[in-house]
């Protein structure tokens, strides 16, 4: 208790904790963004659960993983090498996991553009409630890893690091259902998040490589093309209110030609 009443008078710590807190919140959103789509594939009365679900596993593997700080950090030492290039666990946990997000949106935007009846009624029987919470908690582990990781190398403090993982999952709990909608609701964004999907997963893939991706250059390529796709959207209903209220045309008049009265 002394101790975390000196961690709680630490202006370091402070600093720390909401530093992680907004680094939690940007990572979370990658994992939120894969959630949203996958669960509205399920009937919607699992949509919900399955989300509430998918995220308490995250924080319940975020929170278990800080428990095990001491073999996590071990995770970052070399296992082999590749063409001279030192390969640890946790670059071969971040190159599968971009190699199954770049499988599932290209997976997902190949049903979305060319579309099969057959498989449509298939896809709702093997995209079961199992299955769904399956794919959430494989990519939960890979964003954790990488979370727990980068927030090491920022505190030492255990409990800083639990409260940010903590409010960062309330955050997303929070946004989930409102997000999920409105992907649900506008099927170009729905694309547009599966191409973040790809950008996210070709970042893992890099990263375990070895080639350091600026986070700050992934998100700013979001968030612009993010609002390019906002300017779309309200066109586009700008253009159907204005089509709604228009008046309707009035009906051609046609004009007699050459009409002769008979005699």
């Amino acid at each position: 208790m002394d101790s975390l009443l000196q961690l709680a008078a630490d202006p370091s710590a402070w600093a720390a904790l909401a530093t992680l807190i907004v680094m939690e919140v940007v990572l979370g959103i990658d994992n939120l963004i894969f959630i949203s789509i996958l669960t509205n594939k399920l009937p919607p009365e699992h949509q919900t659960k399955a989300r509430r679900i998918g995220i308490g596993l995250a924080l319940v593997l975020r929170l278990g993983l800080l428990g095990t700080v001491a073999y996590i950090v071990h995770l970052t030492e070399p296992v082999f090498e590749i063409l001279g290039k030192a390969i640890s666990w946790r670059d071969m946990i971040l190159i599968a996991g971009g190699l199954f997000l770049l499988w599932k949106a290209t997976k997902e935007i190949h049903e979305s553009v060319d579309p099969h009846p057959e498989e449509e009624q298939s896809s709702g029987a093997s995209m079961s409630f199992a299955s769904a919470i399956g794919q959430i908690l494989l990519l939960d582990l890979v964003f954790s890893i990488d979370s727990i990781i980068t927030a090491v190398g920022m505190t030492d403090h255990v409990p800083v690091m639990m409260i940010a993982v903590i409010v960062a999952v309330i955050v997303m709990l929070v946004a989930a259902d409102p997000l999920s909608r409105f992907i649900a609701a506008n099927p170009t964004v729905v694309m547009l998040a599966l191409g973040f999907l790809i950008m996210i997963g070709m970042t893992l893939i890099a990263e375990g490589f070895g080639a350091h991706v600026p986070k700050g250059y992934i998100y700013t390529a979001m968030a612009f093309s993010a609002g390019v796709e906002g300017l779309n959207m309200l066109a586009r209903r700008r253009k159907r209110k204005k089509a709604g209220g228009s008046p309707a045309p009035a009906p051609a008049q046609g004009v007699p030609v050459q009409r002769q009265a008979k005699a």
